[in-house]
């Protein structure tokens, strides 16, 4: 979903659509209701999930957390595994991403997660679902990892993991159709742990609040993966920079911080590449982010470029998670041994 401008502050049209946001509230307050009552139970799993989520529409930033945490989780001596919906997917079956898949047969981001983790990655529509078969074909798992799905209820957590945009933070702190929030702020004092990506300081108002930055210098060609350059690479030549990401912008302060000049061209989140969307760079170089990079790859030529970025954050995050993990250690083996007997019955 796009993002508004007006979104990010109060105006004509918050006003008009507040009506709206009321009764979006009433729903998703009664839905909360009844999950967190018991009145709607989540289906017990037989391996913890973590889940990486957020409270906004549009890009916070969630994929490069993930593959921190897979790298984070696997140090500490975990075997980890990763579902996603899925987004623009052409299928709805829970399944693995495998080397012949496309980012449109199983999602852009799923596809980039897969390429980039080293560990299972499984699609699907219904998340419990993909737990189950992906715990089926890969009983080693130790923790699922949840790449979106902070209100999928349904779906038993051990962990959450709420990011927020820096830059944008909670926008104009409406509800949705009036602002940016899917669900109240102050879901954020319950979630275990908040992400922030970007701007300055950690705010304190969250709890167990965590600093994230993007960090990444280097271009790596996409027809030829070998070739990496610098930014200096580009300087003194006409440059495009290609966003099709939830915050554009923030890929495009990232070039700038750089020291690279370049003209920008955002794009919708998932863009789906066609060949000539980039014509209006002739033979110029163009440079774009990794989500964009795989889609483009089967049209790219050797003017296209892509920038490899790496989140970094306190290892606490890991070590908090992992105690979680052990702590519930006890409730998980008691969990299995209850499936194991449904299924025999």
């Amino acid at each position: 979903m796009n993002y508004p401008h007006f979104w990010q502050h109060w105006d004509w049209r918050s006003i008009l659509l507040w009506p709206l946001s009321l009764l979006f509230r009433l729903v998703i307050t009664l839905r909360r209701f009844f999950w967190t009552s018991g009145m709607w139970r989540a289906v017990a799993l037989p391996v913890h999930v973590v889940v990486v989520g957020n409270i906004t529409v549009g890009g916070t930033g969630k994929t490069p957390l993930v593959l921190w945490l897979v790298k984070t989780l696997q140090a500490l001596g975990l075997q980890p595994a990763i579902i996603s919906r899925g987004y623009g997917s052409t299928r709805r079956d829970s399944r693995p991403v495998t080397p012949s898949d496309t980012p449109n047969s199983v999602g852009d981001e799923p596809y980039l997660i897969a390429q980039r983790c080293g560990c299972p990655v499984w699609v699907g529509v219904n998340r419990v679902a993909s737990v189950l078969a992906l715990h089926a074909a890969h009983p080693e798992v130790s923790v699922v990892i949840s790449d979106d799905g902070l209100q999928h209820y349904a779906l038993a957590r051990c962990f959450e993991i709420a990011v927020i945009d820096g830059t944008r933070g909670l926008g104009n702190a409406c509800l949705l159709p009036a602002g940016p929030l899917r669900e109240p702020a102050n879901r954020l004092a319950t979630v275990d742990a908040v992400v922030i990506n970007g701007g300055q300081g950690v705010d304190s108002q969250y709890p167990n609040a965590f600093r994230m930055t993007l960090a990444g210098a280097l271009f790596q060609n996409i027809v030829d993966p070998s070739q990496v350059v610098s930014a200096e690479h580009f300087s003194g030549q006409p440059l495009h920079a290609v966003a099709g990401i939830g915050n554009p912008e923030r890929f495009f302060n990232h070039i700038s911080n750089l020291g690279i000049s370049c003209t920008t061209h955002p794009l919708p989140d998932h863009h789906p590449f066609q060949a000539g969307d980039l014509d209006f760079a002739g033979h110029d170089p163009v440079v774009m982010t990794e989500k964009d990079a795989v889609k483009w790859a089967p049209f790219a030529s050797a003017a296209h470029w892509v920038l490899v970025v790496d989140a970094t954050l306190d290892a606490q995050l890991g070590e908090l998670i992992n105690a979680r993990l052990l702590t519930l250690a006890h409730t998980l083996d008691h969990t299995q041994a209850h499936i194991k007997d449904h299924a025999a019955t």
